[in-house]
């Protein structure tokens, strides 16, 4: 398939209600609203096709770019076409759940990661915290370094209350995927939960919400959830 006929395949499962929750999220034009789930015996046609993928990433369309994430071959992919994809995710679900996903994949995840996390800039932060929770949630404990994840935890509990929107969402998720998914620093993810406590997000809208590490992994826990990992990281 090329590019032409995969945007067309994408136009015609795109539903106006979809649409305007992706519009509501943060997404703008153009897109189409397609469901992501709809977009799976697409992706079964084309399996992997980096090519392919780039030339849809390129189109702006965010329902394109979520397909490229899809059909993206991770490993063929350089810490500088991460960047240049970053460049691009323009809202969350674009920098956390395709960049950072796709990133996930690689063997360059946590070096690419660690930067992001070092920027100082809202996305790209989210999406270095947002990658740390696919890998954690996904591949084994072993591999990954117990001090450097406890530095991290401390990292959080230092920064997390005045870090940006996005970034705050990406820390906190990240707490509770050590919590759940790292046994190794169960005990001290929830402590550093424990004590961050609440976290404020939405403090520009009407309404403010919090968000409750802490509360979520003892309800982890209560499931028998602990040590959970995730067979696949993306759909």
């Amino acid at each position: 398939m090329n590019v032409e006929m995969v945007m067309q395949e994408l136009e015609a499962l795109g539903k106006e209600r979809t649409k305007k929750i992706y519009l509501s999220n943060g997404a703008h034009e153009p897109l189409f609203g397609v469901a992501t789930g709809a977009m799976k015996p697409i992706a079964k046609k084309i399996k992997k096709d980096q090519p392919l993928a780039e030339q849809l990433y390129a189109t702006g369309n965010y329902d394109a770019m979520y397909f490229a994430g899809i059909i993206a071959d991770p490993e063929a992919m350089t810490a500088a076409d991460f960047d240049r994809w970053m460049d691009m995710a323009y809202f969350y679900m674009l920098s956390d759940y395709v960049v950072a996903v796709t990133l996930s994949e690689t063997n360059i995840a946590q070096e690419v990661a660690d930067k992001w996390i070092a920027s100082g800039q809202e996305l790209r932060m989210s999406a270095g915290w947002s990658c740390y929770c696919w890998l954690l949630g996904n591949r084994p404990d072993g591999e990954f370094s117990e001090s450097k994840i406890a530095n991290m935890l401390q990292m959080v509990e230092r920064t997390i209350h005045d870090s940006p929107e996005r970034t705050k969402y990406a820390m906190n998720n990240f707490m509770y995927t050590v919590g759940v998914s790292y046994v190794p620093l169960h005990d001290q993810a929830l402590k550093t939960a424990e004590t961050v406590g609440p976290v404020e997000v939405n403090r520009d809208k009407a309404k403010s919400k919090y968000l409750n590490a802490a509360e979520n992994i003892h309800k982890a826990v209560a499931k028998s959830q602990l040590g959970f990992k995730r067979r696949y990281v993306r759909c």
